[in-house]
């Protein structure tokens, strides 16, 4: 990490601790008109402001590689990965199918598999996460099974946990309030290198080849432990920690992997990865929901035997060798998101989308989804500082408000704090809108700039702190640019000490929520504002 970057996060952490200077939490003014108030009575005035919001098509496409993949980022360089699989349909966005593309990385370089090595099964497991207070337990079953060649008497108990709602998104549920929907989820062979130094593998539409089908399994929203015990002396003979397992082919991992010990493919991490390629994790289905997970969790399990010579007596017995999907360990990684518009109100909206005079519905979607852009018009500025000028009127507090539109009433979850805003700029060469820093109202270290309201209602809205931003621009003589404003579906990412990372840094990559917003509309009572309170000194 450079020194810079060290800077900026000391910089944003003193920052927020410092806010409880900068502001008091009085829900409408804030401390940065407090003065007014101080020595003598001032009126206060509450007026709402037309704004000018449009739509952002960003082309169904995002930066989802292993550089943007994730919850946390650690100061060592390391970070909590994040994916996404699934596949969800609704009218307003169309189709949404989510996949996940990564490397395997050896838990051990150069492994010697020992004499005559044979797999006895290969496993797959996921880890999201579930709660862990809901269990149900099966019971204990008694049964035989096999070690090495002697068929033992063991006891087998298995508990199943619900996988954490907020990890999943659309149609969980068959029917009103009936079982789980049920995701078939398929695992792949990758047949293409991904050089993550190759732009053409860090966006969701990325090109990827597939090779053998090593395995598939149904999941219904549960995952399960197992503890298996030897009845003889009650020792645990195996356990297996609350997961998603899925079966994958014998074969093609015994001619994969174990035919291959002590040959160049297994030597290390780069020729391993040019050997195997990686997998793709994926499902059937196009409808129904989005789950999301922890790839760091995932590892791909191979049981074995080898041949023994013990004084005289040739035994097998089974051992185990692992493949990871670790971020830590340098592993390339592709969020792949596929799209079909057709027949949505989105793919009509994006058709004529109006960044004069606005736009009377606003979209927003993670995962390359749309963005909304926000202006406050030249002529309130205008009018904002002919107040201060004139009338002394300093403004107290200064929201942009923006209302659920009535085509997002429905069941699935509120987007509640998964909102960023930023100012933002035109690129160039896409003409698309990019953030430049973070809003003047977080550096100076405002806890509440976004204030979620009425979210079991319709409408809901969402309140945007932009007091010293609009402050800034206002109350000075100088002629300061007044920027666009970036909305996106997401969160700001944390480090691991707390301060965030970086105003480029956000969940947006890897967020399942979505929304439709009021937009500009002059006949609507709950068209996007700029509602400002300012104090006038009697």
């Amino acid at each position: 990490m450079t020194h810079t970057v060290k800077r900026t996060f000391a910089m944003l952490f003193v920052a927020v601790l410092g806010s409880a200077l900068l502001y008091n939490c009085e829900p409408e003014a804030d401390s940065l008109g407090e003065q007014l108030f101080l020595g003598g009575a001032a009126e206060g005035n509450v007026t709402s402001y037309p704004l000018v919001a449009y739509n952002i098509n960003n082309n169904d496409s995002i930066r989802s590689d292993a550089g943007r993949l994730y919850s946390i980022i650690n100061t060592t360089g390391t970070s909590t990965g994040v994916a996404v699989i699934g596949a969800f349909s609704e009218g307003q966005f169309g189709m949404q199918k989510a996949s996940f593309i990564s490397q395997l990385r050896m838990s051990s370089d150069n492994f010697d598999f020992g004499k005559n090595p044979k797999v006895d099964s290969v496993v797959l497991v996921m880890k999201p996460a579930f709660v862990a207070d809901s269990v149900k337990a099966s019971g204990a079953k008694d049964e035989n099974v096999l070690i090495g060649t002697v068929s033992t008497p063991v006891s087998t108990e298995v508990k199943t946990y619900p996988v954490n709602y907020n990890v999943k998104y659309g149609k969980t549920k068959l029917g009103a309030g009936g079982t789980n929907t049920l995701l078939h989820v398929n695992v792949d062979e990758i047949t293409t290198f991904l050089d993550g130094n190759d732009n053409n593998f860090k966006y969701s539409n990325a090109t990827v080849g597939t090779g053998t089908a090593l395995g598939s399994a149904v999941f219904d929203g549960n995952v399960k432990s197992y503890t298996v015990t030897k009845k003889s002396d009650n020792s645990a003979l195996f356990t297996a920690d609350a997961g998603f397992r899925i079966r994958l082919d014998n074969d093609f991992f015994q001619a994969k992997i174990l035919d291959k010990s002590g040959k160049p493919e297994l030597q290390d991490a780069a020729n391993f990865t040019r050997y195997f390629k990686g997998i793709k994790l994926s499902v059937t289905e196009t409808d129904g929901y989005l789950l999301r997970f922890s790839p760091d969790d995932m590892e791909v399990v191979m049981y074995y035997t080898n041949e023994k010579n013990d004084n005289g007596t040739i035994t097998r017995p089974q051992s185990t060798f692992k493949l990871l999907l670790k971020g830590g360990l340098g592993n390339a990684r592709i969020g792949k998101y596929e799209y079909d518009r057709t027949n949505s109100a989105w793919a009509d909206a994006r058709l004529a989308i109006n960044s004069t005079d606005g736009d009377k519905q606003l979209f927003v979607q993670g995962m390359g989804g749309p963005s909304i852009a926000v202006k406050i018009p030249d002529t309130t500025i205008q009018d904002l500082k002919k107040l201060y000028k004139d009338n002394k009127a300093a403004i107290m507090s200064a929201k942009i408000r923006i209302y659920t539109d009535a085509a997002w009433y429905n069941k699935f979850r509120k987007a509640g704090n998964n909102l960023t805003i930023v100012p933002a700029k035109k690129n160039d060469v896409t003409s698309l809108l990019e953030p430049t820093n973070f809003l003047s109202d977080m550096i100076a270290g405002f806890p509440n700039w976004l204030a979620p309201g009425d979210l079991d209602k319709n409408p809901s809205y969402y309140d945007f702190t932009v007091t010293k931003a609009v402050k800034d621009i206002v109350e000075t003589d100088e002629v300061k640019t007044n920027s666009p404003l970036l909305i996106n579906m997401g969160q700001f990412i944390n480090t691991a000490a707390g301060p965030l990372a970086g105003y480029k840094f956000t969940s947006r990559a890897f967020e399942m929520e979505r929304a439709v917003f009021v937009g500009t509309d002059k006949n609507n009572p709950n068209s996007i504002q700029l509602k400002v309170t300012y104090g006038i000194k009697k």
